[in-house]
């Protein structure tokens, strides 16, 4: 699986095969006694796996040992999280003292199990600000109830991709911004080849195409999951409401659901030759940095731009934000040579020259104030659409839970049976959903 396909299913995958980490660490079996200075090898775990992805890393790695003579490298790719986790429950020597994961949604479980150690130390006794070296959305992602057990390593921002031909042959002059233009620009650009089918629609607003998740959309609404106390709050706000009031306008503007979710089903595999925007089938899609590179590799056969989701019509001054995520990474807990990770995570994660080197290489977003303003940056047109989202201060990363990713999974059940009608009463569904994520929550903390 590629990477960014991976940001939604490996917390439900944890939590099926009794991976969920709380209370199962000894996070006191590390030291942080070691001398930086003294020969040593760190075992470094990783989750890349294609080879530009992995030469990256490489490259990454023998900058840092030029820099740190002294500390060799054993760099370890296409690792999961599972395979990491059971690697940290079980410690030894044979445990990794740096790791990564692309699965932002568990950094509340690796905080507080213990099991990735707590880095603000580190960053005190190294005189690193972390409010003015990272966006303030990257931090609330990588720590949980004051540990800030991880740090960002490059980030992932979704914006619209649009179908620049598609908008010419409807005389539509510019994307949407809200979302009431969304609807009607939808139901414009789709293009109807019989009863019931297609040539092309304006935009799938289905849940389970590609990264049509419900907590992506919904993003453009500023939602509040959790109280102070961490029960959710999911059934009293408008936003959400709204949210599913409008995902309903996309699909009857484009023939209703059942005809949509059938057009959807001929589509090909999202990292295929037939993915759907590729071919034409969509004129307006969601989509992460990544895409464009995908599209130009594939020589596209027609003009396309990119552009932010568009927002609520009552929230038009927020139009540029979007939903956030990205790679993160720490130290092991039970590393004895926790001083030593802390000067690779620090380069990979500080060092401005090292982040906009991996941006570059790898095409996703930095994750640092400095690295987002270099000039260095290969930041060409629409790249840049990315790089503005997220530094835009109403983007949104998903908060951190005890239950990792569940309650996202649990929303998108829910979202799954309210657009196809499975629902009969909103409101009472979502104060159920509400029940459920709770009951989660506390079933994780006992």
């Amino acid at each position: 699986m590629k990477r960014w396909r991976m940001r939604t299913c490996v917390s439900a995958a944890l939590a099926t095969a009794g991976l969920l980490l709380s209370g199962c660490a000894n996070p006191g079996v590390g030291s942080a006694d070691d001398d930086v200075t003294a020969p040593v090898t760190l075992k470094f775990w990783h989750g890349w796996s294609s080879p530009g992805e992995v030469k990256a890393i490489n490259d990454s790695v023998a900058r840092f040992e030029k820099l740190h003579p002294n500390i060799h490298v054993q760099a370890t790719g296409n690792v999961t999280d599972a395979t990491i986790n059971q690697a940290l429950r079980a410690g030894g020597d044979s445990a990794p003292d740096v790791i990564t994961s692309f699965t932002t949604n568990n950094v509340g479980q690796y905080c507080e199990s213990g099991m990735w150690a707590d880095l603000d130390p580190f960053l005190h006794k190294s005189g690193v600000d972390k409010t003015k070296v990272f966006p303030r959305s990257l931090l609330q992602y990588t720590s949980f109830e004051g540990n800030q057990c991880a740090l960002p390593l490059l980030a992932d921002a979704f914006g619209m991709y649009y179908n620049k031909d598609a908008f010419r042959e409807a005389g539509i002059a510019r994307p949407p911004r809200t979302m009431s233009e969304f609807v009607v620009d939808a139901k414009k650009l789709t293009v109807r080849s019989g009863k019931g089918s297609y040539e092309r629609v304006g935009f799938m607003p289905n849940f389970r195409l590609y990264q049509n998740s419900p907590d992506r959309l919904f993003s453009q609404w500023g939602p509040t999951y959790f109280d102070k106390e961490g029960h959710s709050v999911l059934a009293g706000q408008k936003a959400t409401t709204d949210f599913y009031r409008v995902a309903g306008q996309l699909a009857d503007a484009q023939g209703g659901y059942g005809a949509l979710e059938k057009f959807r089903t001929s589509f090909g595999d999202e990292s295929s030759a037939q993915n759907a925007f590729l071919t034409g089938k969509l004129a307006m899609h969601l989509d992460g940095e990544w895409r464009g590179l995908m599209l130009n590799e594939a020589k596209a056969g027609f003009d396309w731009g990119v552009a932010p989701l568009p927002v609520p019509d009552e929230q038009a001054d927020t139009y540029g934000r979007g939903y956030l995520t990205g790679t993160v990474t720490g130290i092991g807990h039970s590393s004895k040579h926790q001083n030593a990770a802390w000067e690779l995570v620090k380069f990979l994660t500080t060092d401005t020259r090292q982040v906009v080197d991996f941006a570059n290489a790898i095409h996703n977003v930095p994750s640092t104030y400095a690295a987002l303003k270099s000039p260095d940056l290969d930041a060409d047109p629409t790249f840049k659409t990315f790089i503005d989202i997220a530094q835009n201060k109403y983007s949104q990363a998903m908060p951190q839970s005890t239950t990792g990713g569940m309650y996202i999974t649990s929303l998108q059940d829910f979202s799954y049976s309210a657009e196809a009608g499975r629902i009969p009463d909103l409101h009472k569904g979502l104060r159920e959903l509400d029940a459920q994520i709770d009951a989660d929550t506390l079933q994780s903390k006992s």
